[in-house]
């Protein structure tokens, strides 16, 4: 069995493709660390860097994902998933998709400012916006820095609808600002959640949030009346395709309002990243799982079609969506689940310069 790094989703570091040159490290330096200075030839701890952008929320062109803004206070997560689609994306800024995605984490600080500044605009059509379109806006560094925290006391001030995304139960420390935005039907959340198996949660997604705590959040969530929803994503086939019923059973016993699906896809770098991965963490079935993820795609691991990317094709494809609507009405067959109101919305005026 090739070696495995557990606390990390990637297990190796991927050229950023828009370089020329790459740095390698020496084998022989890395070997002489090992043995003569004891020391990790893979460095766990995850560096932040803070970034000073000049806009905050984006406008979604994809056709097939529901939302029309989302806004990321981090690039980069350490959250490290190893499926992530995200990934890709770390190489705009100038670092690699595997390890550097996990251990090299932007942070905007400047977010909340932003925000209130684009919230104020003249022209602005109050559209829900979505937390964590790309990165999670709960990986562990919020608990330090609220950002995300300090961004929904802004939408809260200006009475805005809001979504979130999240793999962590950190969104309940925010509960207070929950409560206040579903007062006015402002907000939904949706919790991802791949798999029962906290075994498998670890190697997938290393530093997320345990199942346990999740379905915890789910249910509180509930309890509080906060619309929420889960999102099984993605579905990978060969390793937490056959839990779609026990799951589906599972989150409607917690209370959640809806229930949604994709099936993986492995674009860009990702192919590439997770091959390695399986490679070393599962090794016994390694080429079964990547052989039906193609299955989904046509043949290839990667699927970048619009009405395709998100649920697949062919048998295997099939099969998943049958067992997913099935579960869907034998267990949860009746839940609501909420349009978000814009009434609400407070063009605020800007804030008057104080006079001396």
């Amino acid at each position: 069995m090739k070696s495995y790094q557990k606390g990390r989703g990637a297990q190796k570091r991927v050229h950023n493709k828009f370089y020329e040159l790459e740095h390698i490290p020496d084998p022989e330096y890395l070997e002489y660390c090992l043995k003569e200075e004891g020391e990790s030839a893979v460095n766990l701890k995850t560096k932040f860097q803070r970034v000073f952008p000049k806009t905050i929320v984006n406008k979604v062109k994809s056709p097939d994902l529901r939302m029309e803004y989302s806004l990321n206070p981090y690039q980069g997560c350490e959250h490290g998933c190893v499926y992530c689609y995200a990934r890709n994306s770390h190489q705009y800024w100038g670092y690699g998709p595997g390890q550097d995605f996990e251990k090299q984490v932007l942070i905007k600080k400047n977010a909340p400012e932003l925000l209130d500044k684009t919230l104020r605009k003249k022209n602005w059509d109050p559209k829900p916006i979505v937390f964590s379109g790309n990165t999670d806006c709960y990986q562990p560094i919020e608990r330090k820095l609220e950002i995300t925290r300090k961004c929904l006391q802004v939408m809260l001030k200006h009475k805005h609808p809001a979504g979130i995304i999240t793999k962590n139960a950190l969104v309940l420390r925010d509960l207070d600002i929950l409560k206040e935005l579903a007062n006015y039907n402002l907000i939904k959340v949706n919790i991802s959640i791949t798999t029962l198996s906290e075994e498998t949660k670890r190697m997938l997604e290393p530093r997320t949030s345990s199942i346990k705590q999740r379905l915890k959040t789910v249910e509180t969530l509930s309890k509080n009346n906060i619309p929420v929803a889960v999102m099984m994503a993605p579905i990978i086939p060969g390793i937490n395709s056959h839990e779609i019923f026990p799951l589906v059973k599972r989150i409607s016993e917690v209370g959640a309002n809806s229930v949604n699906y994709t099936v993986v896809r492995l674009n860009g770098a990702i192919g590439e990243i997770f091959s390695d991965w399986i490679e070393k963490a599962m090794p016994d079935r390694a080429q079964k799982v990547l052989n039906q993820i193609a299955d989904c795609h046509g043949g290839n691991l990667n699927e970048s079609r619009y009405g395709y990317r998100m649920r697949g094709e062919g048998e295997i494809a099939k099969q998943i969506a049958q067992q997913f609507k099935i579960a869907k009405n034998k267990f949860m067959p009746h839940r609501f689940w909420p349009e978000l109101e814009t009434k609400h919305y407070l063009r605020l005026k800007k804030p008057q310069l104080k006079l001396f």
